[in-house]
């Protein structure tokens, strides 16, 4: 798919009819937890999506935009596990051969998963960047589709489904909070409201940890920074040089918060012990970019998005 960045919204509509027999749609869930006097807040479930991520709705809708020769040949991905997850998915529901590049870091819960819907896994480096360009490669010397987690404006339109169904389920809402970890999520969510609401604020929200795409807006440019651990493993690691997310994002995103390790713990175990639904730390991120929000509004109705369940059950048994 060849379009202008900055015009995605028909493409967005157009994925939403594409993907909609394959994906759910995830219920919206007010949470007076998180709310003050005279807010609203409310939570978009995507954690109770197939595969436990958003991630599925890119992942179809990108194998879907291939031509059917070019996906009967399989397809190539890179991922820390809900992408590789999705893509596996996607590729067992339409009968085509999925190989997936991992950090050797990544979570075994996770790698488990992409293995269980037939992918191949294999496992380079110590950061996410790395199983990228490993993936790229081998995709580009067998010639195969390559299907990236965020740097493609197919994968991205998939993404922003979620804001076509959350405009359809809430009447009003000011401001939408989103994890960033490459900028597909946000990219999407934030295309498809600038044509329909564009008086929605759009806050990125990061682990201070892993930031590389929060500290490279604020540079102007893609930078090559170190990640350390952090709870967020989803939205960990660096981005592409080039990434079609960042002028998106750049443009999209009103504010981009960094929120600490404490934090997403808090916010895991609200989450968890108040709406009982389970969520993983790129999921929290969300959550506690709203709670420590200093730029929040008296009376602002906001929505956080959860954006996927799958965390390792060992950080699971430690955070509670």
């Amino acid at each position: 798919m060849v379009v202008d960045p900055l015009q995605l919204a028909p493409h967005i509509a157009l994925a939403e009819r594409r993907i909609r027999p394959y994906v759910r749609t995830t219920p919206v869930e007010r949470s007076p937890a998180l709310e003050r006097p005279g807010d609203t807040v409310h939570l978009k479930l995507e954690n109770t999506q197939l595969t436990g991520s958003f991630k599925i709705r890119g992942a179809f809708n990108k194998l879907l935009d291939l031509d059917p020769e070019t996906r009967a040949r399989g397809v190539v991905a890179a991922s820390t596990g809900n992408h590789g997850m999705a893509v596996a998915c996607a590729a067992q529901a339409l009968g085509c051969a999925a190989i997936v590049f991992a950090p050797e870091t990544a979570a075994s819960s996770k790698i488990d998963g992409i293995r269980g819907r037939g992918a191949e896994v294999r496992q380079v480096g110590d950061d996410g960047l790395v199983a990228e360009r490993a993936a790229r490669e081998y995709a580009e010397t067998h010639g195969l589709a390559y299907v990236s987690p965020y740097n493609d404006l197919a994968v991205i339109a998939g993404q922003g489904t979620i804001a076509i169904e959350l405009e359809a389920q809430l009447a009003a809402f000011d401001v939408v909070y989103i994890a960033l970890g490459g900028g597909g999520l946000l990219s999407g969510i934030a295309a498809w409201l600038a044509s329909v609401r564009p008086e929605v604020e759009i806050v990125a929200c990061s682990p201070e940890n892993s930031a590389v795409l929060h500290h490279s807006m604020a540079a102007g440019r893609i930078l090559e920074l170190t990640s350390t651990p952090t709870l967020s493993d989803g939205t960990a690691g660096g981005v592409e040089p080039g990434a079609v997310t960042f002028d998106l994002c750049q443009r999209f995103a009103h504010r981009s918060l960094l929120v600490s390790e404490a934090k997403i713990e808090d916010a895991l175990r609200l989450v968890i012990g108040r709406h009982h639904t389970l969520i993983e730390g790129a999921a929290a991120v969300a959550v506690a970019g709203l709670s420590s929000d200093p730029g929040r509004q008296p009376g602002q109705r906001s929505v956080a998005i959860l954006c996927g369940a799958n965390i390792d059950p060992a950080v699971l048994r430690q955070i509670l």
